[in-house]
């Protein structure tokens, strides 16, 4: 698993798309390379960034020691590589609720559409209880955007209000 993990970020395209190509076929025990397949989302190589998702989809609850590395690939430029970091930390569940004001600041910024549905979403399943959440997600349930608008209302029902 290493040699994949390190693979992924390494200068020469075969190598990134074997060891993307590789950690796609494990399934939820490539749950140590969360962080490096997140970021490899945001690779040039498109065969790297489609095993990348590949392996993201099937990986499952990411481990407790990647969650502070994902959270700080939320902000990033590549609406794939925030989107993903969000999903991630949404399938945390609880364990993702001390990152719950980061994923509300994305909730609340310009980011694209669907990370800002993604993050609508994640606040519902970590159980969002803070006032910087609830404000967010009371925002975004004013939305004239209708799917994140759904996601928000639900991630409030969840909620205390």
């Amino acid at each position: 698993m290493m040699d994949q993990r390190n693979q992924l970020c390494c200068a020469d395209v075969e190598q990134r798309v074997a060891a993307a190509e590789a950690l796609s076929t494990m399934g939820e025990s490539a749950g140590e390379a969360a962080v490096e397949l997140v970021t490899a989302c945001g690779d040039e190589e498109p065969r790297v960034r489609e095993y990348a998702v590949v392996s993201l989809e099937s990986l499952g609850v990411p481990p407790p020691e990647t969650l502070d590395a994902l959270t700080d690939r939320i902000k990033d430029d590549s609406p794939l590589v925030a989107y993903w970091a969000v999903t991630l930390l949404g399938r945390s569940g609880p364990a993702g609720k001390p990152r719950q004001n980061e994923i509300a600041a994305v909730l609340d910024s310009d980011a694209d559409l669907s990370v800002r549905e993604r993050a609508a979403w994640a606040l519902e399943k970590v159980g969002a209880d803070s006032d910087a959440a609830i404000d967010a997600l009371q925002r975004a349930a004013q939305s004239p955007q209708p799917r994140l608008s759904r996601l928000a209302k639900a991630g409030l029902t969840r909620s205390p209000a």
